[in-house]
């Protein structure tokens, strides 16, 4: 039976979730999970979770995984809220601990905050195998907008492809966060781009133009034709100068600074000080 991929967008951060099943009553994942956060009062709430627990209850799937593409940026992770709820395994690329190396420095996070990724319950490695109920995946390492970006390739047919490619007229991820590369982020989306044409692309965002919906798959074969920023014909050394030049004017996310410190946690807020308030730092001047 063929994979069932239900979308979920979170309108203020414009990230897709996925659930992805073979059949009710199975095992389901669950990618990239969002959790509400505003930053002018501090609060975070559940709303777009809850949508993924009603539809997981709905069904009646058992989660099995809770998938991370990489440690966003733009939201903070939903998975330790919705592993309470509805159990699963959180898992994300085993280069996380280039990433949490970085921000544990940046942040001068606590001494015993580990570097080596066991905040997580599960470290892929490259084309490390796994399954999802009968539906067989492949964790494949993406590097490029960040070390640890993966995409999960399902039976075959379908790639999460996380922060890697956008859709076609929108184009590609930045490459200028901390331990970006736009040669590796070339070298990534060109494997992606070597799977058959009618393999189904699901991206991580949608920033559509005006005159357009928000749209969440492409294919391969439209891709390699139609991507504005790395269509067939143009070559690394173009894709380098176009993605350095792009990258150079793009402001920060709004919620790069908390959802970072946070995501490198697997998604857990640090832990609470004396007077039991748990606080999140902002480095001035420092990206």
């Amino acid at each position: 039976m063929p994979a069932q991929i239900q979308s979920f967008l979170d309108p203020a951060s414009k990230t897709y979730t996925y659930v992805i099943y073979e059949h009710d009553g199975g095992q389901c994942a669950v990618v990239d999970p969002v959790l509400d956060y505003d930053p002018a009062s501090g609060r975070s709430s559940t709303t777009q979770a809850d949508r993924i627990i009603a539809f997981v209850t709905e069904h009646r799937l058992t989660v099995q995984w809770l998938l991370e593409t990489h440690a966003h940026a733009d939201h903070l992770s939903a998975a330790p809220y919705l592993r309470r709820a509805l159990g699963g395994r959180i898992a994300i690329g085993q280069a996380i601990d280039q990433v949490q190396r970085v921000f544990k420095a940046l942040f001068n996070l606590e001494p015993q905050f580990a570097v080596d990724g066991s905040q997580f319950d599960h470290l892929f490695a490259p084309g490390e195998s796994f399954s999802v109920g009968n539906l067989k995946a492949t964790a494949l390492h993406v590097p490029g907008h960040t070390p640890a970006d993966m995409a999960y390739l399902i039976d075959g047919e379908v790639i999460l492809v996380g922060d890697t490619l956008f859709m076609p007229d929108v184009g590609t991820a930045r490459c200028d966060f901390p331990g970006g590369n736009p040669r590796q982020l070339y070298a990534s989306i060109r494997k992606l781009l070597a799977f058959p044409a009618s393999v189904r692309l699901y991206v991580c965002h949608d920033y559509p133009p005006e005159h357009r919906e928000p749209r969440c798959m492409s294919t391969v074969g439209e891709q390699r034709q139609h991507n504005i920023h790395i269509h067939d014909g143009i070559d690394e050394a173009t894709f380098v100068a176009m993605r350095t030049q792009r990258d150079s004017t793009l402001g920060m996310p709004t919620l790069l600074l908390p959802a970072v410190q946070v995501n490198v946690r697997a998604g857990n807020l640090p832990p609470a000080e004396d007077n039991g308030v748990t606080y999140l730092k902002i480095p001035i001047n420092q990206l």
